[in-house]
């Protein structure tokens, strides 16, 4: 009977061994606690989550919603236990974090084609199918390990993003596209800010409240060479002017000037659904963020489908590494899932575990490996770890902004997205009846 090698029993791992394991495959799945726990983590059950409402919003309005419904087609392990312990939370889905993790652990150490090999893991097994999900806080052994295999320029060990809004919600009329002195092809696009703008907007910066730093984050070393953007201009307020806000080599097509000051936001995505406030890494509160960016000219109705963020996150450059099917570009029997591929939550994690347990069976018995369909919420996460900008890749919660939008336009954002998760249950629906088991 084949057999695959499963690293990480979080929810990434535990989602990948069940999709293999109710396909008749055996899984040897490797987890290091209790031997070895992580400054995260406090039991030893697999898919430990941090609050109960960890699974957020359970509405198909929202895209996390959506992506839980697909998942729940698919017979996620993650998702129905989730169903079953279940606790209301108004529009969340809210579970009983103790008794999801124990039966998750239960239905895989209690399953006969299941192998639970606990300590630490050093090295990637070279033959045979291997899927890695080892998490955020991936182990500083194994961590050299899959350095030595991608190539260490392409693994981040923190996670220093800034802000990400949507393309339509930004004012057009308010910014401008130009490179600084008109070099290459307009790749930004620009918000001017005049000297009022600007004090106005540093003043709320600098005094804004930012999140508390957790313990094994104290070290500074970590964020070395990221500087959070509300840090930098603590510094004084001129200190933006030379850095992400300064003005030079750009004019201001409304005034035929040099503005002020300048925030540039960059393409996040090919199709420029989604932009990235450059240089705005940040430690503020979420709704901190949202307050005082919006004084930003251009982004006073910003759609934030990301904040920033800088906390200890192990990552793959995925553009560089890895197909949509989750498969490692140089050795098609290997599959990396959960956060290390550079999806951010524990939903999109488990989603990720899916997609790889789903095509690592598949490789098993010769057969093509599955990329969902863009229209829905799986592709979407997919496409975009695939094909994401690579100089600048940062981990992504799955968001509408990764799904094509809707042909005909729609005023109403909560009328929008349910028609683009209507029209993403329909397109699973027919994939799924498209492809061989």
């Amino acid at each position: 009977m084949p057999r695959v090698t499963v690293i990480g029993a979080g929810l990434a791992g535990s989602e990948a061994a069940w999709q293999l394991v109710k396909r008749g495959v055996g899984v040897d799945l490797h987890e290091m606690r209790p031997e070895k726990m992580t400054p995260a983590h406090h039991t030893a059950h697999f898919a430990e989550l941090v609050c109960s409402n960890s699974l957020r919003a359970a509405g198909l309005e929202n895209a996390v919603g959506l992506l839980k419904e697909e998942m729940r087609r698919l017979d996620s392990l993650i998702v129905q236990t989730a169903d079953k312990n279940a606790v209301p939370a108004g529009g969340a889905l809210a579970v009983d974090r103790e008794r999801f993790s124990q039966e998750i652990t239960e239905s895989l150490q209690n399953h006969p084609l299941v192998k639970v090999i606990p300590g630490e893991v050093d090295r990637i097994p070279e033959e045979g199918v291997v899927i890695v999900a080892s998490g955020p806080l991936t182990s500083e052994k194994l961590a050299t390990a899959i350095a030595a295999l991608t190539g260490e320029e392409y693994l981040a060990f923190y996670d220093a993003a800034a802000p990400i809004v949507t393309g339509e919600s930004i004012d057009q009329k308010q910014v401008f596209w130009a490179s600084r002195y008109g070099k290459g092809d307009a790749d930004y696009l620009n918000c001017p800010l005049t000297k009022e703008q600007y004090e106005l907007f540093y003043t709320e910066l600098v005094k804004a409240e930012t999140a508390e730093i957790k313990g094994f984050e104290r070290n500074a070393s970590v964020f070395e060479g990221c500087m959070p953007v509300e840090v930098m201009a603590g510094r004084g307020e001129q200190t933006l002017l030379f850095g992400p806000l300064k003005p030079v080599g750009l004019t201001d097509p409304f005034t035929n000037q040099r503005p002020y000051a300048v925030v540039q936001l960059r393409k996040e995505n090919r199709e420029g659904s989604l932009f990235n406030l450059v240089g705005f890494q940040t430690r503020l509160k979420w709704g901190e963020q949202q307050r005082v960016f919006r004084l930003i000219p251009g982004l006073q109705g910003a759609e934030f489908v990301r904040y920033g963020v800088m906390h200890r996150n192990t990552f793959l450059n995925a553009p560089k590494l890895l197909k949509a099917d989750f498969s490692f570009k140089k050795r098609p029997t290997l599959f990396f899932a959960g956060q290390l591929t550079g999806v951010e939550g524990y939903v999109e994690s488990a989603a990720s575990g899916l997609i790889a347990g789903l095509n690592a069976w598949r490789v098993i018995n010769r057969r093509q490996t599955l990329i969902f369909p863009a229209e829905t919420a799986l592709g979407g996460l997919a496409g975009y770890l695939a094909g994401a900008v690579s100089c600048d890749f940062q981990p992504m919660n799955i968001n509408f902004g990764l799904l094509p939008p809707c042909a005909e336009r729609i005023r109403g954002k909560r009328e929008r997205n349910a028609k683009i998760a209507a029209r993403a249950l329909s397109a699973l629906d027919a994939f799924c009846h498209s492809y061989e088991e």
